[in-house]
């Protein structure tokens, strides 16, 4: 009975949510609004609320309200997805701001310049804060909700919305993820009944994979905000560093049973790269809206389950840019109305949560104006501080062998505003060496030190052993890019050229470009330790042209000088293709400079060591035919990484097959097929093994090739590992999720040893490859010791938190381990190569596989 009346209770809290979805159960009553302002329902159709928004409705409506408000408001485009989907912001302020928008920026900026900021009065000057909505596309209260404050912001009328506006420069954002909004918005809205369903197990709270989360390619794009390898992430990161917020929030949604959370977070799991003050501020601005949910009696929690770690956040990203990330997690209706462990959970109820923290936020920003700012200014003028007492004084970076990867870490570095210099001398360090042709320096003495300082640093000290992301993500390890810290000793001002030597963002694409080779009759060799070789690889082939990969190293007389070329090589001989000298030069050479890749004309080839051209060691290529299989059980992020990389950078075509389709199709036109980390129940065992028998490469990753194993298509063997508790003793039940957590692997960084004579190595100059591990997949070695041409030494860990009992289990282990089944090869790679897409030296391993798998030798690849 108890219970009856408890959940009736609910029902009736809950009740107005369902039934009134006009404006008045959003809006503060106590406001008059101009009518000129269109309310949502004039542009979109529908109450806010009563339908998932569509993106391109929500854009109309942004649209609408500018034009009718362009005293308080200008529109933006930031820039498109990739479906073409405009990413728009509003730049939100009094008129009298409006009037004087660009020189408010310029002078907001030089709070950031520690060379101005002191001659900067924050006294009456606007803080700026950005308004961000559901960067996952299914958590959709987020987008929905800025229909609110959009009309809010535009149509309020009253002293106090004056005064916040005179003090505020509202940057506003209302989809962080259109494409994945769009796809959401559509399953919801294609599912909703007449008379609401609330059961979870209906269709409409059940996505098709891979869900709406994602943006087109299948990224989450909260985990992107540093590396931003993303069109969506580049073109807000440019518009963030053109205003530098002081204040970020970032509206998500949780699981349909949990209440509201914001921040502060897990005070264990803070970077420590960011200051105490930032910390501070963050649970002043929580004040704010603790008062505002209370005064709706929304319920909500703070410092549980989510953390300040991984700078790729969007919450996190500005606690090391001078601002204060807030994060908001309101528990999910996914659809219309759902049944929840609180009761009834309206769309309409998670939507009223969200606009009350954005106008919290703006409150407080208001209120806490001048600390704000001040803290920007200070955060700043610490960071030369802190750098003058650190070590290490600069980063000195550079690959003597690929222009591509060195031009793609330069972009990564510009776009969060790192100033990175030429090398004007050459710099010899216990490793490497690094020379002005193709070296690089990033002084540690300028504002944005500690983005350099995460982008580069090595951690291994931990206040905790629970993560809700990553651990580690030291860029130059990721990228394969050959990198040193340059101590006081080291470290000279003649290093670089400060005014001259500086890399202007505006002409990087032009200072590396690719270069044609001279005309020949009889050969052309392709270099292969270039990130966008196989790009050119697969242009070449899909011109019907015949290919050869060297499996030995040579030397050729070159332009009368002796030249080395390295295993993996590509051979082209003239006389082998269809098309003639001429239409094969200009063809070569436009791909050559395309791509950036290094070609070279031969005239003769007799070896001046090693062998000739014309011999057996030179294997013909095969063109891939590729498909990966994808749907329910694996994993979409995994997937979308493989389809990213070679659609978007090797241009590639790949066929994605669902289990179902895989099934009953013809799979014989494949040459190569692709299973990446998931589950794959539904999957005909006997026909994936039986194409391999019959010559096909089958790549797996992570999980898949544990299912592999399992279901016989591979004999890989596993380490046991240790739980990391005694059965003996007692232990507290409150431990248990720290004593768990603690064994999963929640990303580090290892160092894989490669035998670089290994066709799946070829390209690669360094024989310690960096490898990231999320998983616990630990593959014994092969017996056959042609068969492990990866694995991790005694002491792989190179960066991140992973418990010893797991450390343990990965040293001595195979990170790639190459299977003969049949006449097909199976090659199982114990970790993700392609993690985030800005992995990239893992990349090389991937494509090797797709390109040279079919031509390792099959004595070589058995495993008993």
């Amino acid at each position: 009975m108890r219970r009856s009346f408890f959940l009736a209770s609910i029902f009736l809290i809950l009740y107005p949510a369902l039934s009134a979805q006009d404006l008045s159960y959003y809006l503060p009553s106590n406001v008059a609004y101009n009518p000129a302002i269109p309310k949502p329902k004039e542009v979109i159709y529908h109450e806010v609320g009563e339908w998932h928004v569509t993106h391109d409705r929500l854009v109309n409506y942004m649209k609408a309200v500018a034009a009718a408000a362009p005293q308080r408001i200008k529109m933006e485009t930031m820039g498109y997805t990739y479906e073409g989907r405009p990413q728009v912001l509003l730049i939100i302020t009094s008129p009298g701001n409006q009037a004087r928008l660009e020189e408010i920026r310029q002078k907001h900026l030089k709070l950031t310049d520690p060379a101005q900021s002191a001659s900067v009065a924050v006294n009456n000057m606007p803080i700026v804060v950005w308004i961000g909505h559901s960067i996952h596309g299914n958590e959709p209260s987020g987008a929905n909700a800025s229909l609110l404050t959009a009309y809010y912001l535009a149509a309020a009328q009253s002293p106090a919305i004056n005064e916040l506006l005179d003090n505020v420069v509202i940057l506003f954002d209302p989809s962080f993820n259109p494409d994945g909004l769009q796809r959401f918005s559509t399953w919801a809205n294609q599912h909703k009944s007449k008379n609401l369903v609330s059961d979870p197990s209906s269709r409409e709270f059940n996505e098709v994979w891979p869900g709406g989360r994602f943006n087109h390619y299948w990224f989450d794009l909260n985990r992107d905000w540093l590396p931003a390898v993303h069109r969506e992430s580049q073109n807000r990161l440019k518009w963030y560093h053109l205003w530098k917020p002081n204040i970020l929030t970032d509206h998500h949604e949780q699981s349909s049973n949990a209440t509201f959370f914001f921040q502060p977070g897990v005070p264990s799991r803070v970077n420590p790269l960011t200051p105490a003050r930032n910390q501070e501020l963050t649970v002043k601005l929580a004040k704010f809206h603790a008062a505002y949910l209370d005064s709706i009696g929304s319920l909500y929690f703070t410092k549980e389950n989510y953390d300040d770690f991984y700078y790729g956040k969007g919450s996190t990203f500005p606690d090391i840019n001078g601002a204060i990330g807030i994060l908001f997690e309101q528990a999910s209706s996914r659809g219309h109305l759902q049944q929840t462990n609180n009761g009834l959970l309206s769309f309409p109820f998670t939507i009223r949560n969200q606009f009350v923290t954005a106008l919290s936020t703006l409150e407080g920003a208001r209120v806490l104006r001048q600390e704000f700012l001040q803290w920007q200014r200070d955060f700043y003028t610490n960071n030369l501080r802190d750098a003058a007492t650190d070590p290490v004084k600069a980063y000195v970076f550079g690959s003597k062998t690929d222009v591509v990867k060195n031009k793609m870490m330069l972009d990564m570095l510009l776009r969060q505003q790192i100033n990175v210099y030429k090398l004007q001398q050459t710099v010899k360090t216990e490793n490497d060496v690094f020379n002005p042709e193709t070296g690089y320096v990033v002084p540690l003495n300028q504002p944005q030190y500690r983005v350099i300082k995460t982008i580069f640093e090595k951690t291994f000290q931990y206040k905790d052993s629970l993560f809700y992301d990553i651990t580690s993500w030291t860029m130059p390890l990721a990228f394969g890019m050959p990198y040193a810290e340059l101590n006081a000793s080291q470290f000279n001002a003649n290093l670089y050229n400060e005014t001259q030597g500086r890399i202007d963002p505006e002409t990087v694409n032009q200072s590396i470009t690719g270069a044609a080779p001279a005309r020949s009759e009889y050969a052309y060799l392709i270099a292969y330790n270039n990130y966008a070789a196989p790009a050119a690889l697969y242009e070449m082939m899909q011109a019907g042209l015949s290919l050869k990969v060297a499996t030995q190293p040579f030397q050729l007389e070159v332009a009368g000088n002796a030249r080395s070329f390295e295993r993996g090589t590509i051979l082209l001989n003239v006389k082998a293709q269809a098309m003639g000298s001429d239409k094969l030069h200009s063809l070569v050479s436009d791909i050559a400079v395309r791509n950036n890749v290094p070609v070279i004309s031969i005239a003769s080839g007799y070896a001046i060591s090693g062998t000739d051209l014309g011999s057996s060691k030179f294997a013909p290529l095969a063109k891939p035919s590729i498909a990966m299989i994808t749907g329910q059980g694996v994993n979409a992020t995994d997937a979308g990484e493989v389809w990213h990389l070679l659609d978007q950078r090797m241009n590639i075509p790949a066929t994605h097959l669902e289990p179902a389709i895989f099934n009953r199709a013809d799979i014989s036109r494949y040459n190569t097929l692709i299973m990446v980390g998931g589950t794959y129940p539904d999957i005909n065992k006997e026909k994936l093994k039986n194409w391999v028998q019959s010559g096909g490469v089958l790549i797996l990753t992570e999980e898949a090739v544990s299912w592999a194993a399992q279901n016989g298509i591979s004999e890989v063997k596993f380490k046991k590992t240790s739980s990391g508790t005694d059965s003996t003793n007692r232990i507290g039940y409150s431990e248990k999720e720290q004593l768990d957590g603690a064994q999963q692997i929640a990303g580090a960084i290892f160092g894989a040893e490669a035998d670089l004579s290994h066709p799946l190595a070829f390209g690669y100059d360094q024989k310690n490859i960096s490898l990231f591990k999320a998983n616990k997949v630990f593959m014994e070695k092969s017996r056959n010791p042609y068969a492990t041409p990866f694995y991790y030494g005694a002491n792989p860990l190179q960066s991140g938190w992973v418990s010893k009992e797991n450390k343990d289990a990965i040293k001595n282990s195979a990170a790639v381990i190459v299977s003969t089944v049949g006449n097909g090869r199976v090659i199982s790679i114990a970790d993700n190569p392609n993690f985030r897409a800005f992995w990239l030296g893992g990349a090389k391993l991937f494509m090797n596989a797709i390109f040279f798998g079919r031509i390792i030798d099959a004595g070589s690849a058995r495993t008993e």
